[in-house]
């Protein structure tokens, strides 16, 4: 989709970590972005606010505290904004929390996209993003191509993203809606998620506090740059018809013990580690096969691992008086 197609963009999770991203990506290519997030306390609120506080003094950029939940005040966005796409990353995150709250991550997840896209038919809205996960792959042997199968997801949070994916599709075959599912590998960065582990990993090293370590650490992610995802989400507004594509680091996966080892680099602190059992939602491996990320949207990842975590560290360095406080 070419710039002069798109004028008003409807981003939902503008205050998340890869929305927030994702919407500076779309202001600095000139784009008008609605903003919607429902603020919630997830994590720390503060983080949502300080992530805003960039985008909001742009005059193309307007926030509304609002959940796709609410059909009805989503609607009244349609009635007054003219969108021409939806990227839709508002989304209730995280696999262990999911297994204590199902209920809530079906009702965001599934239903809120399913607002979005009843919503997107009647007004004529005819493009349409959606974020998904790569913990669909479970089970899947190494590097996942989207072709795979992923019928048997092992946590409540999968299966939303699953049930968001199906109703995506069923859109696109009965009312024609241009479809990109982007499948996201563990989201890494400055302003990153307090319940992530690069997040919590750099902060406990540096406040002197053990790591809580689920298995031996040497269970491995295909680790993606926040900056990166960003640009291969705003890079899926092209007209594809309907398909699913992986944004990763398509490269070796990184271990949770090689992470800790360039924390402790980059911060020259030590880290103390308190081992626990694996959980039964946890992956073993993830690793990305990106060639159609490659080809279909011309993507692929510019950040290193090595130069990201550092990146990472830096922020938590310069931001650290207030960031003490907030709790992971």
């Amino acid at each position: 989709m070419k710039k002069s197609d798109v004028e008003y963009i409807l981003l939902t999770g503008a205050a998340g970590f890869i929305g927030a991203k994702t919407a500076e990506r779309l202001l600095e290519l000139g784009y008008k972005v609605v903003g919607v997030d429902n603020m919630n306390d997830y994590y720390d609120v503060s983080i949502k606010e300080r992530r805003l506080k960039t985008l909001i003094g742009d005059d193309n950029f307007v926030f509304h505290k609002a959940d796709i939940e609410d059909y009805q005040y989503m609607k009244s966005l349609f009635e007054e904004n003219k969108f021409s796409a939806v990227i839709n990353l508002a989304a209730r995150a995280g696999v262990r929390y999911s297994e204590e709250n199902p209920h809530v991550y079906m009702s965001t997840n599934a239903q809120g996209t399913l607002n979005l896209l009843e919503l997107m038919r009647k007004f004529n809205v005819r493009k349409f993003v959606l974020a998904s996960t790569s913990s669909l792959y479970a089970g899947q042997q190494i590097p996942f191509v989207e072709t795979l199968p992923v019928n048997t997801p092992i946590s409540q949070y999968a299966a939303t993203k699953k049930a968001a994916e199906v109703t995506t599709y069923t859109y696109h075959y009965l009312y024609g809606i241009d479809a990109t599912i982007c499948r996201y590998f563990t989201v890494y960065g400055p302003a990153g998620r307090p319940d992530m582990s690069p997040y919590r990993f750099v902060k406990w090293v540096l406040e002197g506090t053990p790591i809580t370590l689920f298995g031996d650490g040497t269970q491995s992610r295909d680790f993606t740059y926040v900056d990166d995802i960003a640009i291969g989400t705003v890079a899926a507004l092209k007209n594809v018809g309907y398909e699913i594509v992986n944004l990763g680091g398509g490269q070796k996966p990184i271990t949770l013990n090689e992470m800790i080892k360039l924390i402790e680099e980059y911060s020259g602190a030590e880290a103390k580690i308190n081992y626990q059992p694996v959980q039964k939602t946890d992956m073993v491996e993830t690793m990305a096969d990106i060639k159609k990320a490659k080809t279909l949207l011309n993507w692929s990842p510019i950040v290193s691992f090595e130069e990201g975590i550092k990146k990472t560290v830096e922020w938590y360095l310069a931001n650290r008086e207030w960031l003490k406080n907030v709790p992971v």
